[in-house]
């Protein structure tokens, strides 16, 4: 991956676990969907006015020149006819509703964005008009402000040249809101154009007021390619090619005004990788302690030592910047809770829910369900959060008899056909031990892309080996997974 996407990714993942990420999201990101962009919008408007939609550059006032003629009921029409359609969510949104985003500001008119965030349990609130900024949606969990109006408001979207003239006499608290957000967070620009004069009017401002200190944002744009030409003659095409190229190049070195970085992708699915591959290294911040123990025999034959360790392997992992999930396993949930704790009371720290998330199994059926199902269901839902899971010990007493965990295989299972990263600590025996060995048997299966593991991961099954280097090579994993190399 090249470096600039590397910095985006590094950056952007920075502001995630900042909680001062943001999302400007243009007609690209609608796309994909099926849903026009500026462009196909017009192409209607550009025929009866006898003009090419394909030399059109200034879009907004082809949609003027339209409303000259015709009025604006005809645009309005024209934007309900391409949105109304219930097109579906695309890929690219899902990944950013399942990220901790807060703060969405589009362009667009259709409600992809606000329904991708309610399908991921969210609760946005939308804010279309000015009016809106008073109301406050309880318990909301992201705001969406649509700047330029909602499908459902034809008549009242920002389309044409008088409207964008006016745009911050009649829409001041858009303006102060995207300027102050400008400011404190930092940006991902996807499928915008950087074509409407409200937003270069409100970055220039900013960029007169903050100077060389103005936030680094960042965008996506499409590399101009040769292949974009081929129904071109040779001569002609190679000479668009190169037209767009320089012009391309002169764009995103102007954006770098406004310290907004441009990073070029070969083609838009490119996208999506990176956004995945934003989500995979945010969520591998998750780590789930999955285990149970009713005995620590196979690790220590001193319980207390066995303790200490789950006790202190929890305590680094939280030091070094993750957050645990437990489900509260028997003989481990304790003390994985009480190692957390150690380090966030030694801290100035007192927001235990940024370093633990607990999650105790119901101990009855609920909703018509058996128990085994809610069992189910619940370990699916407590490792969806997580990107990373370490397996301890893994027994249970039954009767008298200490005999494997189930539960803890089965959390396993669950892991890899998720795509968690699993690290059994087979030196702490018992079921760990058998998934350990499995891990072990065929690394390239589990650890393809990261091979050079595999020493760390032979150390951290042996019960012989020093204790305390046993977590320093579970920390030194865990980190490698997050940071992706």
């Amino acid at each position: 991956m090249s470096t600039d996407k590397e910095v985006l990714i590094r950056e952007f993942l920075k502001a995630l676990h900042e909680e001062n990420a943001a999302i400007f999201a243009g007609a690209g990101l609608s796309a994909a969907s099926g849903y026009v962009n500026w462009k196909g919008l017009l192409k209607e408007v550009a025929e009866e006015l006898h003009l090419d939609i394909e030399k059109e550059t200034d879009l907004i006032s082809l949609a003027q020149y339209f409303y000259n003629k015709n009025g604006r009921q005809r645009l309005s029409q024209l934007v309900i006819d391409n949105f109304s359609a219930q097109a579906q969510i695309n890929e690219n949104h899902r990944i950013l509703a399942k990220l901790p985003i807060d703060t969405y500001w589009t362009t667009n008119y259709d409600r992809l964005i606000e329904r991708s965030l309610t399908e991921a349990g969210k609760n946005p609130d939308v804010k279309i008009k000015q009016t809106d900024f008073a109301l406050l949606k309880p318990r909301r969990d992201a705001i969406v402000y649509k700047m330029h109006g909602d499908i459902e408001r034809a008549d009242e979207t920002v389309l044409i040249k008088d409207e964008y003239e006016t745009f911050h006499e009649k829409n001041q608290l858009f303006a102060m809101g995207l300027k102050g957000d400008l400011i404190s967070k930092t940006f991902l620009f996807i499928g915008y154009s950087f074509e409407d004069p409200d937003l270069e009017y409100i970055l220039s401002r900013i960029r007169v007021l903050m100077g060389q200190d103005g936030r680094t944002h960042y965008c996506f744009f499409r590399k101009v390619s040769r292949n974009d030409y081929c129904h071109l003659p040779q001569e002609e095409g190679d000479e668009m090619f190169r037209y767009n190229s320089v012009k391309q190049e002169l764009k995103c070195a102007d954006l770098e005004r406004y310290h907004i970085k441009p990073v070029l992708v070969d083609e838009y699915e490119d996208i999506t990788e990176i956004l995945d591959t934003i989500y995979q290294r945010y969520i591998r911040s998750n780590i789930l302690i999955s285990g149970s123990a009713a005995e620590y025999a196979q690790f220590d034959s001193d319980e207390k030592v066995a303790q200490m360790f789950i006790h202190q392997l929890s305590h680094e992992i939280v030091k070094a910047d993750f957050k645990i999930a437990s489900g509260f396993g028997l003989g481990v949930g304790s003390a994985v809770i009480n190692g957390s704790l150690d380090f966030v009371y030694s801290t100035n720290k007192r927001k235990i829910s940024d370093y633990l998330i607990l999650r105790p199994f119901p101990q009855f059926a609920t909703n018509g369900m058996d128990l085994k199902d809610l069992w189910d269901k619940y370990r699916r839902d407590l490792i969806s959060d997580v990107g990373c899971a370490v397996f301890l010990f893994g027994n249970k007493d039954d009767n008298g008899q200490v005999v494997d965990a189930d539960g803890v295989r089965k959390e396993f299972d669950i892991a890899v056909s998720k795509g968690v990263k699993v690290i059994p600590i087979g030196a702490t025996g018992y079921v760990s031990k058998a998934l350990w060995e499995e891990v072990i048997a065929d690394f390239n299966k589990y650890y393809f892309d990261f091979p050079a593991l595999k020493p760390d991961f032979e150390f951290i099954g042996d019960a012989k080996n020093d204790h305390q280097e046993i977590i320093r090579r579970v920390i030194k994993i865990i980190r490698v997974l997050r940071a992706g190399r």
